[in-house]
């Protein structure tokens, strides 16, 4: 990371007069409205397509194989912890539904006495530890996709592809440490002897019946039971997404959050056999994503009062903020700081995508102040977001339904989780932060 210059950083960049007004009026605010319409769309597909894919009968299938992997009750929670935090490393939906539906399949087998309440906070490991590191972070999906991002933002910014976030190696380096470390405490926190809770003793019935689809009965319908239809689209995804490969670098297909929706929608198409069985997994996923769609307006409308409601003197209150941050200064200091910042605010804002709007504007303009990276900017936060998620049931809510629990039956699992993680992420993101140089925008 390089030094900083001569001068007062908020006197350099301060928004005003780095770029005045046209900064704050580079879009119309519908253009704006547009933008966070789109993304917030995006980020609830995430959600249905991950649902679909993890309730798929050739995922069941490998579902029901997994479970029987490990032969004892510590070692199948940390299985179910590792499992859960692999899969949302490639999307947080899928990964909360099969880790629930994988804990399930564990806690049928008759010949394991395993703890049903630490396999469902390890189920909820993926999304309560490395989710944002992976190929559906928020964060990182916003900042690679210009059409989605709000002009203020863009400005500051640029575009920052994955190559410059979760494609680091400081970025898998610290998604590597917290997976080990997540399914290390999953196996010593396992409850043992007297202390475990068996689903049965719970009360809880385990079984999973597959919904089956009504009988045809029109000769029209014939299509919405036929294979031919998912097979052809698959086919021809397929080509698309090989096709891409060969023209563009595998980042920067990867970067695609449409590309990346779109592979994973007519996967679960593929995955289910018929359309019907595919609309019916939609069906049921849709109740999944109301919190994005009713959260992401409401922030958007917050990042908007904070990036162009001007007080004295013209600035604005991201204006005030970022001075804040900027007052620690570069390296481990403006790192811990935005760490344990974006933390605390993720208890009262549960939501890694909404939160980033309203965080972004004026922490990347602190970043750009002190000359720290603004790709390993975007990582310090993605990995402080995902400690909310430890001791905030928000998100577990999906994840109890299947499960057939209540939040206080995981918290104790997890806010353990979170006591550890909290110093450790604290000090990755202080000592990596000083591998990186400073990398001016780059803009579209």
């Amino acid at each position: 990371m390089t030094g900083k210059s001569s001068g007062s950083p908020c006197a350099r960049h301060r928004w005003a007069t780095r770029a005045p007004r046209t900064f704050l009026a580079a879009r119309r605010a519908s253009d704006v409205n547009t933008d966070i319409g789109a993304f917030s769309l995006q980020m609830a597909m995430v959600v249905l397509t991950g649902y679909v894919v993890a309730t798929a009968p050739p995922v069941a299938r490998l579902i029901e194989a997994l479970a029987n992997v490990p032969n004892d009750p510590r070692r199948a929670v940390a299985f179910v912890a590792l499992l859960s935090m692999s899969v949302s490393l490639l999307n947080w939906g899928l990964s909360l539904i099969f880790g629930g539906l994988l804990a399930r399949a564990v806690a049928r087998r008759e010949d394991l006495r395993v703890d049903y309440r630490a396999l469902g906070a390890a189920a909820f490991m993926g999304l309560g530890a490395v989710w944002a590191l992976g190929l559906s972070s928020s964060a990182a999906q916003l900042q690679a996709t210009p059409a989605s991002l709000p002009a203020p933002l863009l400005d500051i910014t640029g575009v920052l592809d994955f190559g410059t976030t979760i494609f680091t190696w400081q970025s898998m380096v610290s998604a590597l440490l917290l997976i080990v470390l997540t399914t290390v405490i999953a196996w010593a926190s396992c409850p043992r002897g007297a202390s475990v809770r068996t689903a049965a003793d719970m009360g809880i019935d385990t079984e999973d019946l597959p919904d089956e689809p009504p009988v045809r009965e029109r000769p029209g319908e014939w299509l919405e039971y036929s294979r031919v239809l998912p097979v052809l689209l698959g086919v021809i995804t397929l080509g698309w997404l090989v096709g891409q490969l060969l023209e563009k670098s595998a980042v920067a297909v990867l970067s695609s959050l449409n590309g990346y929706l779109l592979v994973f929608l007519v996967l679960g198409l593929v995955l289910h056999g018929t359309p019907r069985r595919f609309l019916m997994a939609v069906q049921k996923a849709v109740p999944a994503t109301a919190g994005i769609l009713v959260q992401f307006p409401l922030y958007a409308a917050m990042a908007a009062v904070l990036t162009k409601a001007e007080g004295r003197g013209g600035e604005t209150l991201s204006d005030h903020l970022s001075s804040i941050f900027t007052s620690f200064g570069g390296g481990g200091g403006f790192a811990v700081a935005l760490a344990v910042y974006t933390a605390v605010l993720g208890i009262l804002v549960p939501s890694g995508g909404g939160k980033w709007l309203v965080e972004a504007p004026y922490v990347m303009q602190a970043a750009t102040d002190v000359q720290m990276n603004l790709g390993w900017t975007v990582q310090i936060y993605n990995m402080a977001e995902a400690l909310p998620n430890l001791v905030n049931p928000f998100f577990m809510l999906p994840l109890l339904a299947v499960l057939k629990l209540r939040a206080r039956d995981l918290v104790g699992f997890t806010f353990l989780q979170f006591v550890i993680h909290l110093p450790v992420i604290l000090l990755l993101v202080w000592l990596l932060g000083s591998t990186f140089d400073f990398v001016p925008p780059v803009q579209p």
